[in-house]
């Protein structure tokens, strides 16, 4: 290959750029946040052209000294975070309401009293909960924020608003692992559902054409951040583009993302399977082919609140100066000391999806310290991470061998030996721990046809470091049954009046 990737990764609270190389090592790098707005207790909101603006800035920087050629650009992004925008200004017509924000649990509630739940699990593989796309765009409609007749409005998820801006308005596409993560997209027939379109009232007009992951989705255009004519060529849901990064090609390989949030994701093969109660389905890639494209599907667990709590530690309680700091402070003492947190400041997601939990810390005594509370927030990580894996082996009948790991925490080695104790079994790292840059940087690869194949790219994942259970079950088990107390103490906290929309209006 005579040219590099660009991989742009917009993440939830910042967006990193990448130059990439054909083995998946980054050449260069760059990073800029973005301010997280809280108007309200449960709600989240970014500004999507800070969001570009930071996209624009992490793209100078990173090329700022680099002379190779980009052969093609990959796109990653948070998922079910959803923005509107004017088709004539390329303007934001709104605050984007992110996937965390809870303002449309009562409409969910709702609709799952009124019978709703069936279709929408047959359909699209998800549950009715405000983390997704199509009751926040409703929202917007119902409180008069958007003019469901407005011509000149577009919707979409995070990669459709960086595709239009990237192409001065000439591609409005989403992929279909973002499309389907937003309550209207059908995964068998991979198109948008008449009956759910219909259910949320939201005009077929304002959304994407959905395209496969890989593949010519557009070109940059003149006036942007970077010359004009270089092929957008691969996209997908951050954690889709993670999964397709740890080379997760075969049905059964799983990995975990500790981000933001954490996500587990199994590859459960090319047939769209039955719904697994309490956990997602989910499109995980569709790739070009002959006679056409072919679509893989997993299985997901979605954790809200994982890496969000080391955050929490730092700017909220000040406990910490840096994110970095958590791993050794945690490392400090043998154990917790008896000190849970259950971080669901958005409620709790796989399998409990509770829009009314809120974040708890139990067992608090005098002995209790920052570094108490630093080792219970990383015990956290991967305490959640076995409820997803269990509700996964039991109700899916699919037990983990193995688990690839990835994501910001991932270089902490106390969280892996802690999880491989917890589920027993070995938990690898790889040498390129950014595997989301990386997935989307090989779905772009593909896209343009530089990668001969999933032969290939399988070839280009290497471990760094594996961590094999040497704690007695008998311990990792008493663990885990305290943690589960501690959960049950935070679920359903609040009531649900609070989590309505604007004074005087409520959300359905």
């Amino acid at each position: 290959m005579s040219a590099a990737l660009l991989a742009i990764d917009a993440g939830t609270t910042g967006v990193r750029t990448y130059v990439i190389d054909e083995r998946g090592r980054p050449l260069t790098s760059a990073y800029r946040e973005f301010t997280q707005h809280f108007p309200q207790p449960g709600r989240v909101e970014h500004d999507a052209e800070e969001i570009w603006a930071a996209v624009s800035a992490t793209i100078a920087e990173a090329l700022a000294n680099f002379e190779q050629p980009i052969a093609a650009i990959g796109i990653t992004n948070q998922r079910e975070t959803v923005v509107a925008w004017s088709r004539s200004t390329g303007r934001a017509k709104a605050r984007a309401i992110v996937w965390q924000d809870r303002r449309t649990a009562e409409y969910c509630d709702a609709l799952v009293a009124q019978g709703h739940l069936p279709l929408v699990r047959r359909r699209t593989g998800l549950v009715l909960d405000p983390y997704f796309s199509g009751t926040k765009l409703r929202w917007w409609f119902e409180n008069g924020v958007l003019d469901r007749t407005d011509a000149d409005l577009a919707v979409g998820t995070v990669d459709s608003w960086l595709i239009w801006k990237l192409t001065g308005g000439a591609s409005f596409v989403t992929d279909t692992t973002n499309a389907s993560r937003t309550l209207l997209f059908d995964i068998g027939t991979l198109s948008w559902s008449d009956e759910l379109i219909e259910l949320l009232d939201i005009p077929r007009g304002v959304l994407a054409e959905v395209v496969p992951s890989a593949g010519v989705l557009g070109h940059t255009a003149t006036g942007g951040p970077l010359p004009a004519g270089i092929p957008i060529t691969g996209v997908a849901g951050d954690q889709q583009a993670a999964l397709f990064g740890q080379a997760c090609f075969e049905i059964g390989m799983t990995k975990n993302t500790y981000g933001t949030g954490s996500f587990v994701l199994m590859n459960v093969g090319t047939t769209c399977p039955a719904v697994v109660e309490g956990l997602l389905t989910t499109v995980a890639w569709t790739l070009p082919g002959s006679p056409g494209p072919t679509t893989t599907y997993a299985y997901e667990g979605a954790l809200f609140v994982t890496g969000a709590a080391v955050q929490w530690l730092r700017d909220g309680l000040g406990i910490i100066d840096e994110a970095a700091d958590i791993g050794p402070l945690a490392a400090s003492v043998p154990d917790s000391g008896g000190v849970f947190l259950v971080p669901a400041f958005a409620g709790l997601g796989s399998p409990w999806w509770d829009p009314y939990a809120r974040g708890t810390i139990v067992g608090l005594t005098r002995g209790s310290g920052r570094a108490e509370l630093a080792r219970a927030t990383v015990e956290a990580m991967a305490l959640q991470t076995r409820d997803v894996v269990e509700a996964r082996s039991t109700a899916a009948g699919v037990a983990v061998k193995a688990l690839r790991v990835d994501g910001g925490a991932a270089v902490m080695d106390l969280l892996l030996q802690i999880q491989a104790d917890q589920l027993g079994v070995p938990v690898t790292r790889p040498v390129q721990t950014e595997t989301t840059a990386w997935g989307a940087a090989a779905l772009a690869g593909l896209g343009a046809g530089l990668f001969s194949g999933l032969d290939e790219l399988a070839g280009h994942w290497q471990p760094e470091a594996a961590f094999t259970p040497f704690r007695d079950r008998h311990d990792a088990d008493a663990l885990f049954r305290s943690w589960r107390r501690a959960v049950e103490r935070s679920r359903r906290w609040i009531e649900a009046s609070s989590t309505d929309g604007p004074a005087g209006k409520t959300d359905g």
